[in-house]
């Protein structure tokens, strides 16, 4: 017989370049407007990147431009402090 065990989705974080589950990181969506969202839902259109839970992570990854790079766009400074704001009500 077959083990019926579901696969876990792994996704990078754009910060550290750690492995995580894809349910316990933060997924940036870059829309077809040209500006970056926080997808909640994790189905948004677009292309998308993901960060940690951790303000380290975040600082990390705008530092290095590490999201804009995967995004293919620009990330504005507010988006990243709502990126921070939106990591701080979620860190553990």
């Amino acid at each position: 017989m077959t083990d019926k065990t579901n696969k876990v989705p792994m996704r990078m974080c754009v910060g550290c370049r750690v492995m995580h589950e894809k349910k316990s990181l933060v997924r940036i969506v870059g829309g077809t407007d040209g500006a970056a969202h926080i997808d909640v839902t994790g189905r948004a259109q677009g292309r998308g990147a993901y960060v940690c839970r951790k303000r380290e992570c975040v600082e990390k990854a705008a530092k290095s431009k590490a999201i804009e790079r995967a995004l293919g766009i620009r990330l504005g400074e507010e988006m990243t402090e709502a990126l921070k704001e939106a990591v701080e009500k979620n860190e553990n």
